[in-house]
């Protein structure tokens, strides 16, 4: 179980991911849930109604805006916009040759249609590295409309690692720095919300979480 989040405006209502298990939300403080999966794909053929075919990877809420949600999820990239509760695929928009699917997903604290994804290679094989050794970050400005590349300084080829469920972060900062660490032990940040990354810290062990605070 992963991606538990608290509405700031209400501490009874909570949503919390699980992996192979789908979303699901409590408005009780968990005494009730229900599950969020209407407008999720499923592979396979699968009965779209039991909720272990759904497997998020990643759910956030926007912090300017809690009544959004964006999701990495094993089938591709969603938004869920409340009172709503069918998710909505905004990953197609993303170049065929990477794909979208991937493990982490963070949102600009400012601005609820700005958000990260780093995409890996979502083949048959599943190799979990980046798509051609050729790792970038992308970010949406206009909620998953359209997606950019980001890939300043970051290695240009023969780089197989990817960047885990919790491994990307961002923070507070007006220009919103963010973050990533990678599955061989690199720790890369950028200060202007990724148009040029730079290598902070490398030889780590393989680096599972990610977090910035703003001291």
């Amino acid at each position: 179980m992963h991606s538990i989040i608290i509405d700031p405006r209400d501490p009874k209502h909570l949503y919390f991911g699980m992996s192979g298990g789908g979303v699901h939300e409590t408005h009780d403080g968990g005494r009730t849930f229900n599950r969020l999966i209407d407008g999720l794909e499923v592979v396979g053929g699968f009965d779209a109604s039991d909720p272990s075919f759904h497997d998020p990877h990643c759910v956030v809420m926007c912090p300017s805006n809690p009544d959004r949600l964006y999701q990495q999820n094993h089938c591709g990239i969603f938004r869920l916009d409340r009172p709503g509760s069918r998710w909505e695929r905004i990953g197609k928009r993303m170049p065929k040759r990477v794909g979208d699917i991937g493990f982490p997903m963070v949102v600009s604290p400012h601005n609820d249609q700005t958000a990260w994804v780093f995409p890996m290679d979502g083949s048959d094989v599943w190799p979990r590295v980046s798509p051609g050794g050729k790792p970038a970050a992308y970010v949406t400005h206009d909620s998953g409309r359209n997606w950019t590349r980001q890939d300043v300084g970051l290695p240009a080829d023969k780089a197989w690692w990817t960047v885990k469920r919790q491994s990307m972060s961002v923070d507070s900062l007006p220009a919103t720095g963010v973050y990533f660490g990678t599955s061989s032990g690199e720790l890369w940040g950028s200060r202007d919300g990724g148009s040029k990354w730079s290598l902070i810290a490398r030889n780590l062990p393989e680096i599972y979480a990610v977090e910035a605070f703003v001291v």
